[in-house]
């Protein structure tokens, strides 16, 4: 085997070849965020009822994420629900940032009101798809009906 001094450009190259291919799968790690569940994209609604949990959990006037469902549910001042998927509609990534009534996209930055489920940033454009919601015995039921 040839030995190549150190500080030549070959061993230079190879530096930087080596840099590269251990920077790689790292690169990748961002792009799980926006490919989940069939066909690239996570659910946009639940496929059957799902009980997220006590209707005491959201407040008046505000908001509760339910990312392992990708729903958010909002409860306003006369105490009516509304639900949304929390799967973004730019590119289809899961929502996993609530900051008061505003969801915050991890992928591109999107936001959206958790109240109306309109875009309140871009680069999405469609509002968030509602979703049927109740409350059953004192828990919050969400998506299509049994």
């Amino acid at each position: 085997m040839e030995t190549v001094p150190t500080g030549s450009p070959t061993t230079a190259r190879r530096r930087t070849v080596l840099r590269g291919a251990a920077l790689a799968p790292v690169a990748g790690l961002g792009l799980a965020a926006c490919s989940t569940g069939e066909g690239g994209k996570a659910p946009a609604t639940p496929t059957a009822p799902v009980d997220l949990g006590a209707e005491s959990e959201v407040p008046e006037g505000g908001a509760k994420l339910y990312r392992d469902a990708n729903v958010v549910v909002s409860r306003s001042g006369d105490g009516a629900l509304k639900a949304f998927s929390s799967i973004c509609t730019h590119a289809g990534c899961a929502i996993n940032k609530l900051s008061g009534t505003t969801l915050t996209c991890p992928c591109h930055g999107s936001e959206f009101d958790a109240t109306t489920g309109k875009v309140l940033q871009a680069p999405a454009t469609e509002p968030l798809h509602a979703l049927p919601v109740e409350a059953k015995g004192g828990r919050i039921v969400a998506g299509p009906k049994a």
